[in-house]
């Protein structure tokens, strides 16, 4: 009885050895063949294993240095014209890789499907134009600069030119609304749109030469005056653009705009709107229709509307002078627009 209780127990003894010995074997196996794993993967320059990337933060291979970064990938649609030369983006992204290493960018022709709807989402009026997608919000360039982004969806569209990217083309031009002040045929080719600011010293030098303009492109250019009062520093801004669509309610816009650029100085030191009436009264405006559409701020909303537009073309300086899809932010002399309007209408 006692032989056979030994003999049992030899017995459970010798299989709980084999199978403990399995088991090391087991471990042993697949702990080789993890490192057989890695090392062909190394070999064969094909991949790295989760284990060995894990085990650092920094790592050489092909003539490239790898460094990992706790953010996520960034994918990035560019919407380009790859007909455009000034819309080139490779010095672009080099930049942008700097501030987000883990961006991911793919190209995207504008006229493409893909492009067509991006450009109707987000209302893009300029090339190139940069989409993400939702993982941006989670990196620290986003955390830091929301403010330049514009979200839909789950999509993030980057203000680029209030990052200080150059626009390479206009896709999309200023309306021509019926409310505008308007000078030439409607249906002209060549459309030249300001959007100034009767306060603006540089708006003034730049007044002569767009009378010029007018005066010998009348007939084969459509001239359009859009309001962008900035406010902020030029505070009868606002007041003088109101007293210029009141003026142009009677169909005296362009003599009032002279005589608002002509005295600049005269109302700019004031502090109320005296001035704006006494101009309508020197014109022969009907006095009491303008004062009522001026005291009322009758066309605010205009006005705000066309700083919105302003605002979408990212124009904060005036004058803003487009010429077609060419966009000049200075005070151009009269060779200059001339110069401009000849090429396009030579094309």
């Amino acid at each position: 009885m006692e032989e056979d209780m030994k003999m049992g127990e030899l017995k459970e003894s010798e299989k709980k050895t084999k199978n403990l010995i399995s088991i090391i074997i087991l471990l042993a196996g697949l702990f080789i063949g993890s490192l057989f794993i890695d090392a062909a993967q190394f070999f064969k320059k094909n991949g790295f294993s989760d284990k060995k990337l894990s085990q650092s933060d920094i790592f050489e291979a092909n003539g490239k240095t790898w460094v990992a970064y706790s953010e996520p990938a960034a994918a990035m649609q560019v919407i380009i014209d790859d007909s455009c030369e000034k819309c080139n983006v490779d010095e672009i992204l080099v930049w942008m890789r700097r501030i987000l290493p883990t961006v991911a960018a793919e190209k995207v022709d504008y006229n493409s499907d893909r492009g067509k709807d991006l450009i109707d989402k987000f209302g893009i009026k300029s090339l190139p134009a940069f989409v993400f997608a939702n993982e941006v919000s989670q990196t620290d360039f986003y955390k830091q600069a929301e403010v330049l982004f514009d979200k839909k969806d789950s999509q993030f569209f980057l203000r680029t030119q209030d990052v200080g990217i150059p626009v390479g083309k206009y896709i999309a031009l200023p309306a021509i609304n019926d409310n505008d002040a308007i000078s030439g045929p409607k249906d002209a080719n060549v459309k030249v749109v300001v959007f100034s600011d009767f306060q603006c010293p540089y708006c003034k030098i730049f007044h002569k030469a767009l009378g010029d303009a007018m005066k010998n492109y009348g007939d084969k250019v459509l001239f359009d005056y859009k309001y962008l009062p900035l406010a902020e520093i030029h505070p009868q801004a606002n007041n003088a653009a109101l007293a210029a669509a009141c003026a142009l309610e009677q169909e005296k816009f362009w003599e009032y705009a002279d005589k608002l650029y002509g005295n600049q100085t005269g109302w700019a030191n004031t502090d109320n709107i005296a001035k704006f009436k006494e101009y309508a009264k020197s014109l022969s405006l009907d006095s009491v229709r303008f004062n009522e559409c001026l005291d009322s701020k009758k066309y605010q909303d205009k006005i705000d509307a066309d700083k919105k537009e302003a605002d979408s073309f990212s124009i904060s300086g005036t004058p803003g002078v487009f010429v077609n899809d060419q966009l000049q932010e200075s005070a151009i002399s009269y060779e200059q627009l001339k110069n401009a309007i000849e090429g396009e209408l030579g094309k």
